[in-house]
This record gives C-alpha cells, sequence and structure tokens, in this order.
C-alpha cells in the first residue's frame, strides 16, 4: 500500500502556508492543535455559501430549496427570534424529523450565536421534558409528532415560545411556522465568538439521564475542516500512488449526499450536512431509513455520497434490486456511528462500481470525526478506523494513567480544537471526561506502525444499536421502577443488522409475576422505543457477581446468550 505517499500527502497539506497548516491555540486553559485557515465561527460558513443563490440545497419528496431561498428564510427566522426576545447566547430546541425547516433553523440560530439545541425525536414525553428543564431553550420548534408528546406534559414547555412545523392543527397559543418565514429582513449582523456554543447535543448519560454535550463554533468548524482534509489527503496520496495528475485549478466536483441518520446527531449534522453545504452541494432528506427509498432517490437525484450507520450502507448493497437502479453517481459510500465490518467494506468495494468504501470514527465529545478512512486505504486495513486527524493529538492510556506504546491497547484519549467545552450543568461529568483538554473516549483502541487506529473494546458499559449509543445505567434504571423488580443488568447482544440490540437479565421480588411482555409495556412508557430490550431473561437466582458486589456482564452475558429469551 501507499502508506510512504499518505505521510508525505499529510506533510504538504499541513506544512507552513498549505491549505491545512496546523498550529497551537489557547483555548479554556490548553494549548490545542487547530488548523489557521480555520473560518471564524459557523456564521462565516453560511455566510460564504450565498454565492451558490440557483443551486438547489434541500431535497425532500416533492419539494426542493434553492440556496438563495434558503438564506432568505434563513434571515427571517433569525429576525423573528431576535423579535421574541431570544438573544446572542440563548438557547433554541428543535424537536422533529429530517425536515427542511431543520437546517434553515440551525443556521438561523448559529447566525445569531444562539445555540441549537438538538433534542432526540426518538424521544418520549417524559425525556423531552427532562432535556427541556436541562437546556431551558428560549423557543421550540416542534413537528406535529412531537408536540402530540408535548400535550401529555404541557408544563415541560415552561416559558418557551412554541413554533409548531407540518402540524396539522395549530395547538393554542403556538406560532405557526409560515408567520416565522414570512418575517423578513436582512441577516441581522451579529459578532460570534468562536468559543460561544453552536449547539447542544445529547448523548446518554452513565448515571441514567442524558448529558448535553456544548459544541463550539470552533469545534464544528474545525471539524469541517478534517473532513474536507480527510477527503484531500487520501486523493493526493492516492494519485501520486498511481501516477495520475491532479489539476489544482480544476473545480471540485458538487456533492449530492443522501442524509439517512437524524440530524440532532453529529453524523448527519456536522459532517454530511456541513461538508455538503460548504461546498454548494445539495441534501436529500429522508422521512425515515428506508432501502428501497434509498434506492430510488440515488437514482432520481444523482446522488454521489450514501452516509450512515452500517447496517444503512449493508442493506443497501445487498438489496435484491440493487442493479435495477442506476448508482452509478455514487462516488462513497459507508458512514460512521459504529465500524464497519471488514466484510462489508469489501462489498461495497465490489459491489458499487463508482464508489469506494469510507467511514470515519468520531464523537459528539469531539463535534464529528477524530479518524477517518477511505478508498484503497480501507480496503487495504479494512479493522481500522484510520489516522487521527490532524488537530488532534492522541495517546493511547493505561489502567494507570500512563500512556502506551504502539500496538497496546489501552483507552483512547484525544486532544485538540474540536473537543466539546463540556457538558451544561453537569461540572462533575466534564472534569471526568476531559483532563486538562484531553478527552477520554472510553474506547478501547490501539495504534498501528502507520498511525492507523484499531478500535477493539468499549471501556463504557454501552450497547452501540445501529448508530444510537444507549447506557446500561439508564435502561438499568427504568426497569428498576418496576415495582416488581428485584435486581436487573443490561448489556449488549449482538445483532447482524444493527450491531448490538439491547438485552435485560432479571430478577423478580419473591411473589412477583411479571412477563418480558408487560417490562416492556412498562420501559414504552418512559423511554424511548430503540432502548427498550429486545432480549430479557427472567431468571430464578440472584444474578452473578464479583467481590466487590459488580454484576459480572461479561460472564453473564455469554452464558444467556445459549437460552432462550423472551
Amino acid at each position: 500500500m501507499h502508506y510512504a505517499e499518505l505521510n508525505q500527502a499529510w506533510a504538504d497539506l499541513t506544512a507552513p502556508g498549505a491549505p491545512f497548516e496546523v498550529g497551537e491555540i489557547e483555548v479554556r486553559g490548553a494549548r490545542l492543535h487547530s488548523f489557521k485557515n480555520v473560518p471564524p465561527s459557523v456564521r462565516a460558513l453560511w455566510l460564504s455559501t450565498a454565492a451558490f443563490g440557483p443551486r438547489d440545497y434541500l431535497v425532500y419528496g416533492d419539494e426542493r430549496i434553492t440556496y438563495a431561498q434558503a438564506h432568505a428564510q434563513v434571515a427571517s427566522i433569525a429576525n423573528w427570534m431576535l423579535g421574541v426576545g431570544v438573544k446572542p447566547g440563548d438557547r433554541i430546541a428543535i424537536a422533529m424529523r429530517n425536515y427542511p425547516e431543520w437546517m434553515l433553523i440551525y443556521w438561523a440560530a448559529v447566525c445569531l450565536g444562539v445555540a441549537v439545541v438538538g433534542m432526540n425525536a426518538w424521544w418520549t414525553s417524559a425525556e423531552m421534558a427532562y432535556g427541556l428543564s436541562d437546556a431551558k431553550p428560549k423557543v421550540l420548534f416542534a413537528d406535529g409528532e412531537r408536540i402530540v408528546r408535548l400535550a401529555e406534559q404541557p408544563a415541560m414547555l415552561g416559558e418557551a415560545v412554541l413554533v409548531a412545523a407540518r402540524a396539522e392543527t395549530l395547538p393554542a397559543n403556538a406560532v405557526a411556522w409560515a408567520d416565522v418565514i414570512a418575517f423578513g429582513g436582512d441577516l441581522p449582523a451579529v459578532e460570534v465568538d468562536p468559543d460561544a456554543d453552536a449547539c447542544i447535543f445529547y448523548t446518554s448519560g452513565t448515571t441514567g439521564f442524558p448529558k448535553g454535550a456544548q459544541l463550539t463554533h470552533r469545534g464544528c468548524v474545525t471539524n469541517l475542516m478534517n473532513m474536507v482534509f480527510s477527503g484531500q489527503v487520501q486523493n493526493l496520496a492516492t494519485a501520486r500512488a498511481t501516477g495520475v495528475a491532479i489539476d489544482p485549478n480544476a473545480p471540485p466536483p458538487i456533492p449530492v449526499t443522501l442524509i439517512t441518520t437524524p440530524l440532532f446527531h453529529v453524523t448527519a449534522n456536522n459532517c454530511a450536512a456541513y461538508v455538503t453545504t460548504a461546498a454548494g452541494g445539495k441534501m436529500v432528506l429522508m422521512y425515515r431509513w428506508d432501502a428501497t427509498t434509498a434506492l430510488e432517490l440515488i437514482d432520481r437525484e444523482r446522488v454521489s455520497a450514501v452516509s450512515g450507520v452500517p447496517v444503512m450502507s449493508r442493506e443497501l448493497v445487498t438489496h435484491p434490486d440493487f442493479a435495477k437502479y442506476d448508482t452509478s453517481s455514487l462516488l462513497t459510500v459507508g458512514g460512521g456511528g459504529a465500524q464497519l465490518q471488514p466484510d462489508l467494506v469489501a462489498k461495497i468495494d465490489s459491489t458499487v462500481a463508482t464508489a469506494r468504501p469510507n467511514t470515519g470514527y468520531g464523537m459528539t465529545e469531539t463535534c464529528g470525526i477524530i479518524t477517518a478512512v477511505a478508498g484503497d486505504f480501507f480496503v487495504d486495513k479494512p479493522a481500522s478506523c484510520g489516522r487521527a486527524m490532524p488537530t488532534f493529538e492522541v495517546k493511547i492510556v493505561g489502567d494507570d494513567g500512563e500512556a502506551l506504546g504502539p500496538g497496546q491497547p489501552g483507552e483512547l484519549w484525544v486532544k485538540g480544537a474540536a473537543v466539546i467545552k463540556g457538558y451544561i450543568n453537569r461540572p462533575e461529568a466534564t472534569a471526568e471526561s476531559i483532563t486538562e483538554g484531553w478527552l477520554h473516549t472510553g474506547d478501547v483502541a490501539y495504534i498501528d506502525e502507520d498511525q492507523f487506529i484499531f478500535l477493539v473494546d468499549r471501556k463504557k458499559d454501552m450497547v452501540l444499536r445501529g448508530g444510537e449509543n444507549i447506557y446500561c445505567a439508564e435502561v438499568e434504571a427504568v426497569i428498576h421502577q418496576h415495582a416488581g423488580v428485584a435486581e436487573c443488568s443490561v448489556f449488549g447482544v449482538h445483532d447482524d443488522r444493527l450491531g448490538e440490540e439491547v438485552g435485560a437479565a432479571v430478577v423478580m421480588r419473591p411473589g412477583q409475576a411479571v412477563s418480558a411482555a408487560e417490562l416492556r409495556e412498562h420501559c414504552a412508557a418512559i423511554m424511548a422505543r430503540h432502548k427498550i430490550p429486545r432480549y430479557i431473561w427472567i431468571l430464578d437466582a440472584p444474578l452473578p457477581r464479583n467481590a466487590s458486589g459488580k454484576f459480572l456482564k461479561r460472564e453473564l452475558r455469554e452464558g444467556l446468550q445459549t437460552t432462550a429469551a423472551h
């Protein structure tokens, strides 16, 4: 493989005076690596896209919004928000599916220095109430489905203004979306601090409550440049190795991206949406994932990039009707949210004639990717998630806190401009996760001789289901709310489609007889559907524990998966 060419391309692109020159800055008392040419804020990114005026920007079903139309609506939304008392430094919340309104609201808010709280569209009314109480947004933009949940606990809205989008009926005291985008005016002039919060994205917490991660403008635009760098460095290395000449003056292809995952996650928002928008590309939005619909959209819209969780790529390339659709526009297929299995890397490479496999490993806490890999480099090392981007320092840390050498597995720590500020209202969680600028990823990894990172395990007690982080403690806390439960242990169960499903071993109190179906019904009233255990074992004997009283989850999981679950 062409690792010498990759190293040289890396050095050339990050050298002094080069487009991706890296320097050091001080942020929150820590010295961090950062690109010298990074945009000053997300607002600057959005303003730069006005030049793409007549191009299609957002496509949803039969709806099309050009960049010019989007800029007019973004300005109107921003002016409306100022008119209802929203100020720089405040927060607004979005609770809706991947409708075009999501992105328009997002750009309007960040252009004002207002943080966007991305509410998980799968949340129950109780989870929505927690998020609103924790983030305290001035405005809640919600679609019809979320408004129904809001009606179950109307007090959760507090003093926030409700804007209803795509709702069949307008709730009392709600503002109609049509009134917001009809407000008019030019985009207000606002100076945005690079270290102001751009968005608050919730990540499940080990304490049973989600944590609101503070993604700054600096972090978000740094991730954008990391994404662009990852594509350019691998293209340059491959071209040099194969002798293909690259015309530096040739305009880059305009991307057409199929958005398959929720915009309240960094995979769709900070990675796919940012890169597509910055390049003047087209975003094709889906109501929900469906492989057949995806193939129809790829054919109709000439989609060039499909990025989602691995199960989506697998369902796409193994679809029985794959050959019936024109997929010749595809250039990349892959994504993040979980590791692409090595067989899937090869399957993408062999099935889609025009496309190469790609992946990125990252976290909400890094505003997007930490590593990326694509093409020949991914095919050569399909078990790897790639090299860390230039703005990250990385180290592998042992249980004693000491750095480990090459090839030795330990917890991956990263440091750089894209690391979040912290978690709102959680100083203890922030201090536990970030040490002198170093983020503890909770992932066990090792680094090979080519600086490629390989993930081998997770230190966190977490299930990764279809790209969604589900913390076992959160599910256990809900199950324990059932009066008949004496003890329970939640863990991941391997699943070919989703990577993992949620499993639970439950011991009932003496004299209590509760079925698995009743436990699922109990969970459904409290937490989002995707967190409800698919596999439940109701046991007669106490759960196995170690000398300190902790459940032996690995032993429990391995023993139970040979027996039938309910």
